[in-house]
């Protein structure tokens, strides 16, 4: 089995909702580069998305009404469970889906490589939420 990176706990993300974390990935030359993620819950199903929309690579998020996620750019709009952009610039395009498992509690990314440093010192200003990322 592939190794388990735990995200968040599943109390964490809203029903319904979505909520972005930043990683670190390695780069090329080995250091540590910022990756967005999404993670998005329908119920007691969660799936995870690279944060970065396919027409311009802007973050997205929730719709005001909470029914999909839009790119902050160009307005393209994604389905919360499949990334499937079903309007706008990237329309027919999908998000880069993520294997999300749930163990006892937590989310969890698996199949990915992560950089083995926390901290990206990443300005406050940015919106990144703090994020601990333990191997399981």
């Amino acid at each position: 089995m592939d190794e388990l990176f735990v995200i968040c706990s599943t109390f964490e993300v809203d029903d319904g909702g979505a909520r972005g974390f930043v990683l670190a990935r390695p780069d090329e030359a080995g250091s540590s580069k910022p990756w967005p993620i999404l993670v998005t819950r329908k119920g007691n199903n969660f799936y995870g998305f690279e944060n970065a929309c396919p027409n311009d690579a802007a973050q997205v998020d929730m719709d005001n009404e909470g029914n999909f996620l839009v790119c902050g750019k160009c307005r393209s709009q994604f389905d919360m469970d499949t990334g499937y952009s079903f309007s706008g610039a990237s329309q027919g395009k999908s998000l880069t889906v993520l294997r999300v498992v749930v163990d006892e509690g937590d989310v969890c990314l698996t199949g990915v490589k992560l950089a083995e440093e926390d901290g990206l010192n990443l300005d406050d200003s940015e919106g990144a939420p703090e994020v601990m990322i333990t191997g399981d």
